[in-house]
């Protein structure tokens, strides 16, 4: 799954570490999430969508082989 949690970010001006404390996770979660290592859970993915006040799927995008 691709994502566009760093461009979304830059555009809210949040580092890492901001988003991290927003959502309740660590800075290396959102890393992760970045590197698209890490999947997150859909409350997760939620709060995150929440934050940027953008649908789920405009931040989280589902790939063909996922």
């Amino acid at each position: 799954m691709k994502n566009n949690i760093k461009i979304e970010r830059a555009i809210h001006n949040l580092t890492q570490e901001d988003l991290a404390k927003k959502v309740k996770v660590s800075r290396q979660t959102i890393n992760a999430m970045e590197a698209n290592k890490y999947v997150p859970s859909t409350v997760l993915a939620l709060k995150i969508a929440k934050i940027f006040n953008k649908p789920v799927e405009e931040i989280f995008i589902l790939e063909k082989n996922d």
